[in-house]
Formats: C-alpha cells, structure tokens, sequence
C-alpha cells in the first residue's frame, strides 16, 4: 500500500523539527488521517514523541548503519497502513559521516534514495532575508534532494515574517507556514536531550495544543500536495536475531532506550517480548529464556535500583542459567557500582564487575562498528554489527571481565576493546542497531 511520503529537515539541530514534526502529525491525525512517523539517525527520544503522537511505533531509519535492504525492509513496514509518513532528520538534512554516496547517515540519503521531498523548518530567529539565502543553499546543493517548501519557525512579528516570505517567494519556493515564538511549546531537555515521552505528565495537552498551532499557522493541505507517492519494495533485510524465543525487556523510566526495529525484527522472527519494571522492584519471569536491560537514565534512579531487591535477587537467579545483555545504562546497573551526579555510590547487581559514574561526565558519541569477541546476547562470536555511543558516564573501575567486542569509529579507526563478558552476562556502552555483514558488499 503507497503513503504520502514527506522528510521534515533543518540547517541544524533545535531549529523546531520535533515541534513541527508532532504538531504536523496530530493535526493530520485529528483529520482522521493515518499517520506514522520515522527518526534518521540514531535517536531514542524524539522516536517516543512521534509514537504519542500517531499512534504507532516511530522506527529509526539510519542509512550507515544500515544496509539498503535493511532500510527497505522498515520502509516497507511503516508505509503499511498509513496515509501520510514523516521522517524526521537528525541534527542538519545533510550532517552524516564520511562514506560512499548514499550511506553517510545523514536524512538527504533517504530523501535521495526514496525520493522524498523535504519540508525545511528555518530558525529565522535573528535574522530575516537571509533565510531565503540558507534555503536557496539547501535547493542547489544536491539534485537529487529536493526541497518541496520552507516553514518558518520563531518569527517575530508579521513584519518580520512578511519580509522574509518576500524573499524565499522571490526563490520560487512554496511558503508552508510561519510559526511565531511560543515558549509554551518548548518540549523539556535533558542532557542526552528531550525528557522522555513517557514522563511528560502533559504530554496529552502538549499534542492538541500543537495541532491546534498547526491547524492556524501551517499550509496543511499545502504540505499533503506536495508529499510525495511512496510504495518502497518489500525487502528481507537481515536484522538482528533475537536472543531467545520469549525475551524478558527491562522497560520503565530507568531502561526504555530500545529500537522499534529490534523488538519488531524479534517479533518478526517469532520471538515474545515480556516487559517487566526493575523500578517497580519486578524480576525477569522465569519462563522467559534471555534477558535485555536497554539503556535509559539509571543515574537518575541509583537509589531505587540499589534498593530493588527482588529485581536484584531474580537477575542473579535469572543468571545463572540464560544469557543477560545490558546496552549503556543496562550495562551501567550489571555493574558493580554506580556513581550518581551528586556523587553518591550505589551499588549495582555485581554481574560484571566494573564501576560507573555520572559524577564524572564526559561525553562518548559516535557511531561504532562493534566486531563480537564472544558470543552473547547480540550474536555469535565474530559477529559484525553496526551501532552507537552516546552517553556521559564514564568507566571508573575497569574490573577484570573479559571484553565483549573490539570497536571501530565510522572512518574504521581502531578504538580498542570495549564492554564485558562473564558467564552468560555481556554488556556494552555499544548500542546495537544492525548486523554489518551485508553492508560490506552492498552500496
């Protein structure tokens, strides 16, 4: 089945493109139209946004870790039984990496391969004809991304934004909409970004109000005429295995940073996902056969995890027999201790035995290319996978578990060993987002 296919993009990260992602997608919902979002890159918060606001899991399309098949393969699933689909970029339309032409990570490579029009949001805060110039840049730059109309966001006043539609009018440009300065509209920060969706007690509201913002100050009708037709061919893309037949998933506001793609590739695959609360003092249930701690903001909940004894007598228990993964704050609480902002020591479940800390923050980020030392939880033992560190924490006891696999940046520079194994326990800062095997030959 085609949907209306439309990539919302930017000169640059907080110029509105969640805001106006959310506003477009529960305005068109509120038409009664079936909407479904995507996320470019690698990101777990905005993606919780867009699944509060239509409805649906919001999968993260991400054109260097992925293969093209892979890409294909969600494609094809988040166009299924949609109307209107929006992918929203990561950071700037053409920010990515170094790589072959199409595979740099950045939304104009899905823009260029589904041919996909972009609706650019200009932050035209402190400035005015100048943004006809940024957005005459973004139309000439690439041929094969083309730019469908401009919305403005944070105008000052109607002069302001008069004269700035004269000028991108000038461009031959579609002027979508104008969004004046509202600061009621600013969705909370945290420091690996939004708060997440989940603890937003107004996030209800925040949505009609968006709508609201988008019904009077958007070209709706506008923006749908210009989506384009998108019908991406089916692909068997291959993703990654689950790590058993029914998966225990850590998931409260402590462990919720898991790719839709994932657990829809395990679903896929004939695996059951079983969701149980460490914050609620709940253990893995016993007739589940692995066990995957995601990341999320342990930091935040030190104490109280600390405290969960029967998450922490269970896990141990759990253990003992089935495999247990931890991904960056999952692989923080497998730990012996951790370390809170404030400085306080908490200690850990004690699977592997290094300490983190949050008091002594430096920033990891990056995409990673992880090569498996062991098998575990992710895949068989020199398994290829693809992902990304994104984290503050950093490491301050090493301990003396084996590593879980050597690490490579985007460019293929050697970062060393990275992550721990003991037993059937594995753990890595590393965030899996898919196998690499096939991208070796495909381009």
């Amino acid at each position: 089945m085609a949907a209306r296919g439309l990539i919302i993009g930017a000169p640059r990260s907080g110029s509105g493109k969640t805001t106006l992602t959310l506003a477009i997608l529960a305005a068109l919902r509120r038409r009664g139209l079936r909407v479904r979002a995507a996320k470019s890159g690698p990101d777990y918060i905005d993606p919780a946004f867009h699944a509060a606001a239509s409805g649906a899991p919001s999968p993260n399309m991400d054109t260097w870790a992925m293969a093209p098949a892979q890409l294909d393969c969600i494609a094809a699933d988040v166009v299924t039984d949609a109307d209107v689909v929006l992918i929203e970029s990561a950071m700037g339309l053409f920010d990515g990496v170094a790589a072959a032409p199409g595979r740099s990570g950045a939304a104009a490579d899905l823009a260029a391969r589904y041919r996909l029009p972009v609706l650019l949001v200009l932050d035209v805060s402190g400035q005015s004809q100048t943004a006809a110039v940024v957005a005459r840049g973004f139309m000439l730059h690439d041929p094969a991304v083309r730019i469908a109309g401009v919305v403005l966001n944070r105008v000052g006043s109607d002069r302001h934004r008069e004269s700035i539609a004269r000028a991108v009018g000038a461009l031959g440009l579609p002027l979508m909409g104008s969004v004046p300065r509202d600061s009621t509209i600013a969705l909370p920060e945290r420091h690996l970004g939004l708060v997440q969706a989940g603890e937003h007690d107004g996030l209800g509201d925040l949505l009609e109000r968006l709508a609201n913002l988008a019904e009077r100050t958007l070209d709706l009708d506008g923006i749908l005429t210009h989506a384009a037709t998108w019908l991406p061919e089916p692909s068997a893309g291959r993703m990654l295995p689950p790590p058993g037949q029914r998966i225990a998933l850590a998931s409260d506001a402590a462990f919720s940073f898991v790719y839709a793609h994932v657990l829809s590739a395990w679903r896929s695959a004939g695996a059951e996902i079983v969701p149980f609360s460490p914050m609620a003092d709940a253990a893995p249930r016993d007739d589940c056969d692995a066990c995957w701690l995601p990341g999320g903001y342990p930091e935040l909940y030190g104490g109280s995890l600390a405290n969960a004894a029967t998450f922490r007598t269970g896990m141990l228990r759990f253990a003992q027999t089935r495999p247990v993964h931890g991904e960056c704050g999952g692989y923080m609480v497998l730990g012996a201790a951790l370390e809170d902002a404030g400085g306080a020591m908490h200690p850990m479940l004690g699977l592997l035995d290094h300490a983190t800390s949050f008091a002594h923050r430096r920033m990891h980020l990056g995409y990673r290319e992880a090569t498996l030392l062991h098998p575990c939880a992710i895949g068989a033992e020199g398994m290829v996978v693809r992902g990304h560190e994104y984290h503050y924490a950093s490491i301050i006891e090493p301990g003396t578990d084996a590593p879980l696999a050597t690490l490579s940046d985007a460019a293929g520079r050697a970062l060393g060993t990275a992550g721990g194994v003991r037993g059937r326990v594995s753990g890595s800062f590393f965030h899996a987002i898919a196998p690499a095997s096939s991208l070796r030959s495909s381009t």
